[in-house]
């Protein structure tokens, strides 16, 4: 009895120890107004910890039949795969742009972490936790540090405008403006509507972009955005 009071205690300092680990790296995301905050990170590290525990040492009552072997391995698999479904929930693309992936591979991670931990494998554990808050913080001051990149929605009524398609593409040359997805689409008055997703210069000044939206015939609003690649 005593010997098993102090396993079980054993595998709940591990759970702990887990929800601590994915506490501080749901902290570092809920700093960045990500959706899977804290909590989401606790819950999963702790229940990948409990799981592993379970994978582990949960079947040492019926290995005692004989025929009967068990694989520890295949619980902590089933855990990798099934944390797909939680990071696919906080990755969406807004316009062109992907958002939402660094919290999907830091959940996957977490996971990696609680597994670690439950499998008494507490160092590494601890150090991989270290590690992603590591990277997690330097990566996010290198993006405040980056230049920023301004993006823009094209849409030009041809008809009405007296614009050709000849007149947009030179003015995106002037200002070096690259056009993607180019679109025509007629509207229900029989006006042609050209339409395209606009990226301005990497290096562009914000002033000079600013002119540009003053001065343009076709651009109705351009957003600026912080866009770095590590």
């Amino acid at each position: 009895m005593l010997e098993s009071l102090a396993a079980d205690s054993t595998y709940l300092l591990r759970i702990l120890l887990s929800a601590v680990c994915g506490a501080l790296i749901g902290l570092e995301r809920e700093r960045r107004f990500k959706n899977a905050g804290i909590r989401t990170h606790i819950i999963v590290s702790m229940s990948s910890a409990l799981m592993m525990i379970i994978s582990k040492y949960g079947f040492f009552d019926v290995l005692m039949y004989e025929g009967i072997s068990v694989d520890a391995s295949r619980v902590a698999a089933g855990v990798v795969t099934a944390i797909g479904f939680l990071g696919g929930g906080v990755i969406y693309i807004k316009k062109e742009n992907t958002i939402g992936l660094t919290t999907a591979a830091g959940l996957w991670a977490t996971v990696g972490i609680g597994i670690a931990l439950g499998a008494g494998m507490v160092y590494i554990g601890i150090a991989t936790t270290l590690l992603i808050l590591f990277f997690q913080t330097m990566l996010h001051i290198m993006r405040f540090r980056a230049i920023t990149q301004a993006t823009a929605a094209i849409t030009v009524n041809l008809t009405t405008s007296g614009l050709s398609i000849d007149d947009i593409a030179e003015f995106c040359r002037a200002q070096k403006i690259s056009q993607r997805g180019i679109r025509l689409t007629k509207d229900s008055d029989g006006n042609i509507i050209y339409s395209s997703y606009a990226v301005f210069p990497r290096k562009m000044d914000v002033h000079r972009i600013l002119d540009i939206l003053k001065e343009s015939p076709i651009l109705n609003a351009i957003d600026i955005s912080m866009s770095v690649h590590v």
